[in-house]
Order: C-alpha cells, then structure tokens, then sequence
C-alpha cells in the first residue's frame, strides 16, 4: 500500500513540471514561430510529454523503493533538479519569448538528466533506461530549439 501511494506522490509530483504549460499558452506563440521543416506539430508534444513523465516518475520511485529519501537522497536530488529545469524551460521559452534563454535551460536539462541516469544506475539499472527516452527527446528538443532561435 505505502509502495502504491508512494509511485502516486511520485507521478503526481513529476506532472507537476507541466503545470507552467497551463498558465502560459504555449500554442500561439508556437504557431507563430519560423521553424524548420523538420518541426513536429504542435499536438505531438501532449502525447509525447504524458509518456515521459510517466517514465520518468516510474523511474524516481524504482530509486526511492531503495530505501527512501534517506538512502537515495543523492540519486533523487539530482532527479528534483532536472525536473525543476524541465519545469523552468516553458516559462522561459513560451512565458519570456526567448528562444535563446530557453536554449541554455535545456542544455542544462539535459546533462542533468545524464547525471541522474549516472546517479540512479547503480542503483536501479531499469530506472536508468527508463530516463533514456526522455534524454533521447531533450536532446531532439533541443535541436529544435537551437533551430527556431536560429531561424528568428
């Protein structure tokens, strides 16, 4: 029961980097960019975003299950600041219109999610494939990002 409640607190503590989607309305400002042909439509991003949180706070809780905050404080600290960047780069990009901001923010972001897969391999290996996905589309991410900052 408390293993259940917990990977619950996790999912819903992962979301929660998303809520900076709700109060800025990422869409027209999207829509409005020049960006490469190669840019996905805005409403693969939902979809794709759903997958790898769920991912990721499956991957949290595998390292958490191995005792606690107490025995994985470093492990998790690391997956606290990488959400706490993924959270930050919506207001950046959309909320400040920088492009170029918002660049440096997910280059941040992504080797911040090196660190915790490095962090949470020896720990829980299927924790660490479980972040590769979202390693995977930070970089695309970023690509694309670099792309439209470029292309303004």
């Amino acid at each position: 029961m408390r293993s259940a409640a917990a990977l619950a607190g996790w999912i819903a503590l992962t979301f929660c980097a998303a809520l900076t989607g709700f109060f800025i309305q990422p869409a027209g400002y999207y829509a409005s960019l020049a960006k490469p042909p190669w840019s996905p439509p805005g409403w693969v991003f939902g979809p794709v975003w759903t997958l790898l949180y769920l991912m990721m706070a499956v991957a949290a809780w595998l390292v958490w299950r191995q005792g606690g905050w107490r025995a994985q404080r470093g492990p998790l600290m690391f997956y606290l600041l990488q959400l706490a960047l993924n959270a930050l780069w919506t207001p950046v990009f959309f909320g400040l219109r920088s492009p170029g901001l918002a660049l440096a923010v997910i280059v941040l972001l992504g080797a911040v999610i090196v660190l915790t897969g490095r962090a949470f391999r020896p720990v829980s290996h299927a924790a660490s494939w479980l972040l590769v996905p979202y390693l995977v589309w930070v970089v695309f991410a970023a690509a694309l990002n670099f792309s439209i900052w470029r292309l303004q």
